[in-house]
């Protein structure tokens, strides 16, 4: 088993540090250690500081990755030099990887709009024709729906699932379900259906590359200016801690 990454504080959060995330989870992927993947950022962490649930999911999961541009602003300012790792390149990496293991690492994937986690798969299967998939839902079940899911899981007992539900809904659905598959791996993957599908597109790379996907984000749904808030937010409590 590779090494567990270094772990640093966040606001009370812990981060893994690590320049090969991929490896680290392909391994585990591989010899179906269970493991939790939360792909942190700013706005969960300013999420976390009033929601006890969602804070304790994150402390206890096995890998949380610096997802977010905060948190790399956050780690700079402690001295710490660590590279972002966007939590739906993690997903596509460890995708590739199962692929590539075919029938012996089935994929369940689960959440998105009905029809976009099939039209995700369909793309993904033209590129990895060995992909097995173990189930597809789409995030709108009704209860009985969700009871016969459950079953599903626990009898099918995918390698990879991959919950599109949102934050933080998708965080509290797999800490409350990953006793039903405990050898999976589970990432929560937020749109990133909606971006496989072809349904939306991520932001251009220069801007990524700047820490703006966020601006692009907030382009392309500017409903979510509220939730946006917490990044300036976070930012200000950042500088007064290492003021501080």
């Amino acid at each position: 088993m590779v090494k567990a990454p270094e772990q640093f504080p966040v606001m009370g959060l812990p981060v893994h540090l690590c320049n090969d995330y991929d490896r680290w989870l392909g391994t585990r992927l591989r010899e179906k250690v269970g493991t939790h993947v939360v792909t942190l950022n700013a706005e969960m962490v300013m999420q976390a500081e009033c929601n006890n649930a969602l804070a304790n999911i994150i402390r206890q999961a096995e890998l949380v990755v610096p997802d977010g541009a905060g948190v790399i602003f956050y780690l700079t300012l402690q001295g710490r030099q660590q590279q972002r790792c966007p939590g739906i390149e993690l997903a596509e990496s460890i995708l590739q990887q199962a692929g590539k293991l075919g029938s012996s690492c089935p994929v369940f994937l689960y959440g998105g709009k009905p029809g976009v986690a099939q039209e995700a798969v369909h793309i993904w299967r033209e590129e990895l024709p060995e992909l097995a998939i173990a189930g597809i839902e789409h995030g709108y079940l009704s209860p009985e729906e969700e009871e016969k899911l459950k079953v599903t899981l626990q009898k099918e007992q995918p390698s990879l699932i991959l919950v599109g539900l949102g934050v933080p809904r998708q965080e509290l659905w797999i800490a409350q379900h990953r006793h039903l598959c405990p050898h999976a791996t589970w990432i929560g993957v937020g749109g990133s259906f909606d971006i496989w599908g072809g349904m939306k597109s991520r932001a251009p790379v220069w801007l990524r590359d700047n820490h703006l996907e966020w601006l692009y984000r907030l382009y392309q749904e500017p409903w979510r200016w509220r939730r946006m808030m917490a990044l300036p937010q976070f930012a200000l409590k950042a500088i007064s801690q290492r003021l501080a």
